[in-house]
């Protein structure tokens, strides 16, 4: 059995759906620029799916689409490792739950990433059979450019972290 990967780059949505097609096209954009210990995964967006992939991960980060009200591409990035709400929840899930009910799931049962953040871009057309909106398709290549710079930041202050510890004679549990 192999060891679950340290960080992980969630992409949700359906991609016959329009924009709830986002989360897939920034995995596509995020192929082969990602350090070698992160995951990029891609599910539908069910929370016991979601759920599945976060848990027993150091760093998470989800791509979804959201219907927030605000314009068709606003992007909104949200801390939930630091209490921050989502958007209002995600286009329709076939599933019934999803991305919002699984990280609120994570955070009761003790299981939410110590890093966990989410990037969620407001959806202008879901219907099945649509393609996805220019605005969308714009905003999927400045996520996929904000997921790399969050994973970077992220690694800097890891080492930050590890360095400090050092310094203080010993890991602090």
């Amino acid at each position: 059995m192999s060891e679950s990967p340290r960080r992980l780059v969630l992409c949700v949505g359906n991609p016959d759906r329009g924009d709830d097609g986002v989360g897939r096209l920034v995995a596509r954009l995020l192929r082969g620029r990602l350090p070698k210990d992160v995951l990029v995964a891609e599910c539908d967006g069910g929370a016991m799916e979601v759920l599945d992939l976060i848990a027993g991960v150091d760093s998470a980060i989800v791509v979804d689409a959201a219907v927030s009200g605000m314009p068709a591409g606003t992007v909104h990035r949200v801390d939930c490792a630091a209490g921050e709400a989502l958007p209002t929840a995600r286009v329709a899930s076939s599933h019934g739950l999803g991305v919002a009910e699984a990280i609120a799931l994570a955070r009761t049962l003790g299981c939410l990433p110590r890093v966990c953040l989410i990037y969620a871009v407001d959806a202008k057309r879901v219907a099945p059979g649509d393609d996805l909106s220019l605005e969308v398709t714009h905003a999927a290549r400045d996520v996929a450019e904000r997921v790399l710079l969050s994973l970077r930041e992220a690694r800097d202050q890891d080492r930050l972290d590890m360095s400090d510890r050092r310094m203080r004679g010993g890991y602090v549990s």
